[in-house]
Protein backbone atom coordinates (compact mmCIF):
# COMPACT_ATOMS: atom_id res chain seq x y z
CA UNK A 1 0.00 0.00 0.00
CA UNK A 2 1.14 3.52 -0.78
CA UNK A 3 1.81 6.08 1.95
CA UNK A 4 -0.30 9.24 1.95
CA UNK A 5 -0.86 12.31 4.11
CA UNK A 6 -3.98 14.29 4.96
CA UNK A 7 -4.17 18.07 5.19
CA UNK A 8 -6.58 19.21 7.90
CA UNK A 9 -7.49 17.59 11.21
CA UNK A 10 -11.16 18.46 11.67
CA UNK A 11 -14.35 16.49 11.26
CA UNK A 12 -14.13 16.20 7.48
CA UNK A 13 -10.60 14.83 7.73
CA UNK A 14 -11.77 12.19 10.19
CA UNK A 15 -14.52 11.11 7.79
CA UNK A 16 -11.86 10.75 5.09
CA UNK A 17 -9.75 8.67 7.46
CA UNK A 18 -12.66 6.26 7.93
CA UNK A 19 -13.10 6.01 4.15
CA UNK A 20 -9.41 5.49 3.47
CA UNK A 21 -9.19 2.77 6.11
CA UNK A 22 -12.17 0.93 4.60
CA UNK A 23 -10.75 1.31 1.08
CA UNK A 24 -7.60 -0.49 2.16
CA UNK A 25 -5.54 0.99 -0.68
CA UNK A 26 -3.42 3.56 1.18
CA UNK A 27 -1.51 3.83 4.45
CA UNK A 28 -1.89 7.14 6.28
CA UNK A 29 1.46 8.46 7.49
CA UNK A 30 -0.05 11.40 9.33
CA UNK A 31 -1.82 14.73 9.23
CA UNK A 32 -0.77 18.31 8.59
CA UNK A 33 -2.80 21.08 10.24
CA UNK A 34 -2.19 24.75 11.05
CA UNK A 35 -3.41 24.55 14.66
CA UNK A 36 -0.38 24.81 17.01
CA UNK A 37 -2.40 23.09 19.74
CA UNK A 38 -2.62 19.90 17.66
CA UNK A 39 1.06 19.60 16.80
CA UNK A 40 2.39 16.27 18.05
CA UNK A 41 -1.04 14.98 19.03
CA UNK A 42 -2.97 12.11 17.46
CA UNK A 43 -6.22 12.45 15.51
CA UNK A 44 -8.19 9.23 14.91
CA UNK A 45 -4.99 7.33 15.62
CA UNK A 46 -2.68 9.31 13.32
CA UNK A 47 -0.04 11.87 14.32
CA UNK A 48 -0.21 15.55 13.47
CA UNK A 49 3.18 15.89 11.81
CA UNK A 50 3.35 19.63 11.26
CA UNK A 51 1.75 22.66 9.70
CA UNK A 52 0.30 22.68 6.19
CA UNK A 53 3.36 24.46 4.80
CA UNK A 54 5.77 21.93 6.34
CA UNK A 55 7.97 19.92 4.03
CA UNK A 56 6.79 16.37 3.43
CA UNK A 57 8.66 13.50 1.83
CA UNK A 58 5.34 11.87 0.96
CA UNK A 59 4.02 13.30 -2.29
CA UNK A 60 0.52 11.88 -2.30
CA UNK A 61 -2.58 12.63 -0.25
CA UNK A 62 -5.88 14.46 0.09
CA UNK A 63 -7.20 17.65 1.68
CA UNK A 64 -9.52 17.00 4.62
CA UNK A 65 -11.08 20.47 4.88
CA UNK A 66 -14.81 20.88 4.37
CA UNK A 67 -14.87 24.62 3.63
CA UNK A 68 -14.66 25.03 -0.14
CA UNK A 69 -12.63 28.25 -0.22
CA UNK A 70 -10.17 27.02 2.40
CA UNK A 71 -9.79 23.73 0.54
CA UNK A 72 -8.93 25.64 -2.63
CA UNK A 73 -6.43 27.81 -0.76
CA UNK A 74 -4.66 24.75 0.62
CA UNK A 75 -4.64 23.02 -2.77
CA UNK A 76 -3.05 26.05 -4.43
CA UNK A 77 -0.45 26.29 -1.67
CA UNK A 78 0.48 22.62 -1.99
CA UNK A 79 0.79 22.79 -5.77
CA UNK A 80 2.94 25.92 -5.52
CA UNK A 81 5.40 24.46 -3.02
CA UNK A 82 5.13 20.78 -4.03
CA UNK A 83 4.39 20.77 -7.79
CA UNK A 84 4.88 17.00 -7.97
CA UNK A 85 2.30 16.31 -5.24
CA UNK A 86 -0.46 13.93 -6.35
CA UNK A 87 -3.97 14.25 -4.94
CA UNK A 88 -5.87 11.01 -4.46
CA UNK A 89 -9.62 10.38 -4.36
CA UNK A 90 -11.38 8.95 -1.31
CA UNK A 91 -14.38 6.88 -2.40
CA UNK A 92 -16.36 4.87 0.13
CA UNK A 93 -16.97 1.30 -1.05
CA UNK A 94 -20.72 1.72 -0.51
CA UNK A 95 -20.90 4.63 -2.96
CA UNK A 96 -22.39 3.89 -6.38
CA UNK A 97 -20.46 5.33 -9.33
CA UNK A 98 -22.11 5.05 -12.76
CA UNK A 99 -20.53 4.49 -16.15
CA UNK A 100 -18.47 7.26 -17.75
CA UNK A 101 -18.30 9.30 -14.55
CA UNK A 102 -15.29 11.61 -14.33
CA UNK A 103 -13.95 12.40 -10.86
CA UNK A 104 -11.41 15.19 -10.55
CA UNK A 105 -8.35 14.74 -8.37
CA UNK A 106 -8.84 15.09 -4.64
CA UNK A 107 -12.55 14.27 -4.78
CA UNK A 108 -14.28 12.78 -1.72
CA UNK A 109 -17.30 10.51 -2.20
CA UNK A 110 -18.92 9.51 1.07
CA UNK A 111 -20.87 6.47 2.20
CA UNK A 112 -24.17 5.75 0.47
CA UNK A 113 -23.82 8.45 -2.16
CA UNK A 114 -24.70 7.95 -5.84
CA UNK A 115 -23.12 9.51 -8.92
CA UNK A 116 -24.93 8.52 -12.09
CA UNK A 117 -23.59 8.09 -15.66
CA UNK A 118 -21.71 10.85 -17.46
CA UNK A 119 -21.51 13.13 -14.44
CA UNK A 120 -18.34 15.16 -13.95
CA UNK A 121 -16.96 16.38 -10.64
CA UNK A 122 -14.20 18.96 -10.73
CA UNK A 123 -11.06 18.62 -8.64
CA UNK A 124 -11.48 18.59 -4.85
CA UNK A 125 -15.26 18.24 -4.92
CA UNK A 126 -17.19 16.64 -2.06
CA UNK A 127 -20.20 14.35 -2.50
CA UNK A 128 -21.33 13.82 1.06
CA UNK A 129 -23.15 11.02 2.85
CA UNK A 130 -26.28 9.74 1.06
CA UNK A 131 -26.19 12.55 -1.51
CA UNK A 132 -26.96 11.92 -5.18
CA UNK A 133 -25.67 13.47 -8.38
CA UNK A 134 -27.69 12.38 -11.38
CA UNK A 135 -26.74 11.81 -15.00
CA UNK A 136 -24.77 14.45 -16.93
CA UNK A 137 -24.33 16.79 -13.98
CA UNK A 138 -21.25 18.99 -13.81
CA UNK A 139 -19.66 20.14 -10.57
CA UNK A 140 -16.96 22.74 -11.02
CA UNK A 141 -13.81 22.59 -8.84
CA UNK A 142 -14.17 22.74 -5.05
CA UNK A 143 -17.97 22.43 -5.11
CA UNK A 144 -19.62 20.38 -2.37
CA UNK A 145 -22.91 18.56 -1.95
CA UNK A 146 -24.01 18.14 1.69
CA UNK A 147 -25.47 14.96 3.23
CA UNK A 148 -28.81 13.95 1.79
CA UNK A 149 -28.86 16.58 -0.97
CA UNK A 150 -29.99 15.53 -4.45
CA UNK A 151 -29.24 16.88 -7.92
CA UNK A 152 -31.45 16.00 -10.88
CA UNK A 153 -29.94 15.30 -14.28
CA UNK A 154 -27.99 17.93 -16.23
CA UNK A 155 -27.49 20.21 -13.24
CA UNK A 156 -24.48 22.54 -13.31
CA UNK A 157 -22.91 23.62 -10.01
CA UNK A 158 -20.38 26.46 -10.03
CA UNK A 159 -16.95 26.49 -8.44
CA UNK A 160 -16.84 26.62 -4.63
CA UNK A 161 -20.63 26.47 -4.41
CA UNK A 162 -22.21 24.61 -1.49
CA UNK A 163 -25.49 22.70 -1.73
CA UNK A 164 -26.91 22.38 1.79
CA UNK A 165 -28.17 19.33 3.61
CA UNK A 166 -31.30 17.70 2.12
CA UNK A 167 -31.62 20.34 -0.61
CA UNK A 168 -33.18 19.26 -3.91
CA UNK A 169 -32.18 20.69 -7.29
CA UNK A 170 -34.45 19.77 -10.20
CA UNK A 171 -33.29 18.69 -13.66
CA UNK A 172 -31.38 21.16 -15.83
CA UNK A 173 -30.74 23.88 -13.25
CA UNK A 174 -27.62 26.07 -13.34
CA UNK A 175 -26.27 27.35 -10.02
CA UNK A 176 -23.47 29.91 -10.18
CA UNK A 177 -20.11 29.95 -8.46
CA UNK A 178 -19.48 30.90 -4.81
CA UNK A 179 -23.14 30.45 -3.94
CA UNK A 180 -24.70 28.75 -0.91
CA UNK A 181 -27.98 26.84 -1.16
CA UNK A 182 -29.56 26.47 2.27
CA UNK A 183 -30.56 23.23 3.93
CA UNK A 184 -33.85 21.78 2.73
CA UNK A 185 -34.16 24.16 -0.22
CA UNK A 186 -36.02 23.19 -3.38
CA UNK A 187 -34.28 24.74 -6.37
CA UNK A 188 -36.56 25.03 -9.42
CA UNK A 189 -34.96 28.04 -11.13
CA UNK A 190 -31.38 29.00 -11.94
CA UNK A 191 -29.45 30.71 -9.12
CA UNK A 192 -26.74 33.33 -9.85
CA UNK A 193 -23.19 33.70 -8.58
CA UNK A 194 -22.32 34.98 -5.09
CA UNK A 195 -25.68 34.63 -3.36
CA UNK A 196 -27.24 32.81 -0.43
CA UNK A 197 -30.48 31.15 -1.55
CA UNK A 198 -32.96 29.09 0.42
CA UNK A 199 -36.63 28.22 0.76
CA UNK A 200 -39.11 26.21 -1.28
CA UNK A 201 -38.93 27.32 -3.99
CA UNK A 202 -35.40 28.59 -3.36
CA UNK A 203 -34.78 32.30 -3.95
CA UNK A 204 -31.66 34.45 -3.56
CA UNK A 205 -32.00 36.15 -0.18
CA UNK A 206 -28.81 38.20 -0.10
CA UNK A 207 -25.41 38.60 -1.67
CA UNK A 208 -22.38 36.69 -0.50
CA UNK A 209 -18.77 37.82 -0.33
CA UNK A 210 -15.73 35.65 -0.93
CA UNK A 211 -14.41 33.84 2.15
CA UNK A 212 -17.71 34.25 4.02
CA UNK A 213 -18.11 31.25 6.30
CA UNK A 214 -21.03 28.94 5.75
CA UNK A 215 -20.15 25.84 7.80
Amino acid sequence: MEWIVIFGAGGHAQVLIDILEVMGVYRIAGIYDDSPALLGKFIAGYPVLGFVDSKTVIKKGIIGIGDNVQRERIAEHIKLHHPDFEFINAIHPSAVIGKNVTLGEGTAVMAGSVINPNAVTGPHSIINTMASVDHDCVLEPFASIAPGAHLGGNVHIGARTFIGMSATVIHGIHIGHDTVIGAGATVVKDIPNHVVAYGSPAKPMRGRVMNERYL
